[in-house]
């Protein structure tokens, strides 16, 4: 694995830090299976629209779409 910094100047200790990181996701990337999928995003799930209930009208609602002019 190579890594270039192509941009600033960082401390020994902010490479380390960085290189730490990028080395856990390589080897967190590695121990999964290829094909399966990975954890469901909150936003992206579509339960998360079907809670809300959709409001229906009532029976005088028909009296608040006219908009004098």
């Amino acid at each position: 694995m190579t890594i270039k910094v192509v941009r600033g100047n960082p401390t020994p200790e902010e490479l380390a830090a960085a290189l730490a990181v990028v080395r856990a996701r390589a080897a967190a990337a590695q121990d999964e299976p290829s094909g399966a999928p990975g954890p469901r995003d909150a936003w992206s799930d579509p339960s998360r629209i079907a809670v809300a209930r959709v409001p229906r009208p009532g029976p005088a609602s028909w009296g608040r779409t006219y908009w004098p002019g």
